[in-house]
């Protein structure tokens, strides 16, 4: 089984990572959260919430979002984390994280 994320800035700027099954082994969904707690915390995201909350929907595309289209691109092994955290967190086979719209599909 393959999982795959795509990663979109706007049409020229999209991002692929096809992650097989042993490649995700021994990660777990408490250590993709902490991992987008950190980068949420260095890259200093801001997220207005009415609640007050952050959900790791918001994290994740806060992440993208704040680390911008030039680390996924010049920074591959950060962003095959991203990629590898994302998929473990969400537990989906398929995941588009969309920036400029701030919206994760499914």
């Amino acid at each position: 089984m393959q999982h795959h994320v795509i990663v979109t800035f706007s049409k020229d700027e999209e991002f692929e990572y096809r992650l097989s099954k042993a490649e995700l082994v021994g990660i777990s969904a408490d250590e993709a959260r902490k991992w987008f707690d950190k980068e949420f915390t260095v890259l200093e995201c801001e997220v207005a919430s009415p609640t007050g909350k952050v959900l790791i929907i918001d994290r994740i595309l806060s992440v993208a979002k704040y680390a911008g289209a030039k680390r996924f691109q010049t920074q591959p092994a950060w962003a095959e984390q991203f990629a590898k955290y994302t998929t473990v967190v969400l537990g989906r086979d398929l995941t588009r994280v969309d920036v400029a719209a701030y919206a994760i599909g499914y």
